[in-house]
């Protein structure tokens, strides 16, 4: 049985001069278009290949895969929007996804934007759509993180508190304001940490780690991109929040520690702009020499 929305694994019925046919069960025979045929497929054989409906409404197969499947989340970009029907999303192949707009739960988005949606099949029109509703598709199973453990997010949206984002592809959790130390939009693709996880899966969360467990990682990454860069980087506490982000990840209170953390190691030195490693063969200012008193 050919499943829309998803990976299935069909067997060839038999080949015209527009592709080869292939079982598809309930929705009968399922053109697979000459440029997707791999080479050497033969009768018989089954093939996995990706079933959804064309710009004309037929079921169709191909063997290019797409950026989200029916059941997964995904952040796309929006390529158009149509007054009456909705939102189009590149989701990577030759016909866009639609997100109705009865399926907008918020703000309406516009070319360019990204957006996070999870991909379902409309029980309605039998159409594979997206959706940017998701409490009914996200995980029920209790959120079994740790506090200060690291995971991917999704920006979803901005709420009077902050940002909702989805933690790990399953669940909602929520990136209180004090916390958002850098610019974000939805469908930000960003690594985040577990702040907590209360009681009914609710999760707050936090764009830098807390403590040494912060400091440490980030301390290397700065010697690393000082040795990289041949010793001095244009980069200090007065620097700027964007710019110390997309370098290093981090916010800039959490840089501003590991920069402290180096200095007080004699690791590096303030250039006042920016930063230089020590040469651990000089002597510091205030260092005892020998022949001194």
């Amino acid at each position: 049985m050919a499943d829309l929305g998803r990976y299935n694994r069909l067997k060839v019925l038999y080949s015209t001069p527009h592709g080869i046919y292939l079982d598809g069960g309930p929705h009968g025979e399922i053109l697979l278009p000459t440029r997707y045929v791999p080479r050497g497929t033969t009768l018989d054989q089954l093939l996995e290949v990706f079933i959804y409906r064309d710009s004309e409404d037929r079921v169709i197969a191909t063997t290019e895969r797409p950026l989200a499947i029916v059941g997964e989340f995904a952040s796309l970009e929006v390529v158009g929007v149509h007054q009456q029907m909705g939102v189009f999303l590149n989701w990577g192949l030759p016909k866009d996804l639609l997100l109705p707009f009865r399926e907008l739960s918020d703000y309406r988005p516009q070319p360019g934007d990204r957006v996070l949606v999870f991909v379902k099949l409309d029980e309605r029109s039998d159409r594979i759509v997206a959706t940017t509703k998701f409490n009914k598709h996200l995980s029920r199973q209790p959120a079994l993180y740790r506090k200060g453990q690291q995971v991917p997010l999704i920006i979803a949206n901005r709420t009077p508190l902050g940002f909702n984002a989805l933690v790990g592809g399953t669940h909602m959790g929520l990136l209180h304001e004090s916390r958002a130390t850098a610019p974000l939009r939805p469908g930000q693709e960003i690594m985040g940490y577990i702040a907590a996880v209360h009681p009914g899966n609710k999760i707050d969360l936090s764009l830098d780690a807390s403590g040494y467990q912060r400091v440490a990682p980030l301390t290397d990454r700065i010697i690393e991109e000082l040795k990289a860069a041949g010793g001095a980087l244009p980069f200090d506490d007065d620097s700027s929040p964007e710019g110390i982000r997309e370098v290093f990840g981090a916010s800039k209170a959490a840089f501003k520690q590991a920069l402290g953390a180096l200095f007080r190691q004699r690791k590096i030195q303030f250039t006042r702009p920016g930063i230089a490693l020590v040469d651990p063969t000089q002597p510091a200012p205030g260092d005892w020499r020998p022949g001194q008193r």
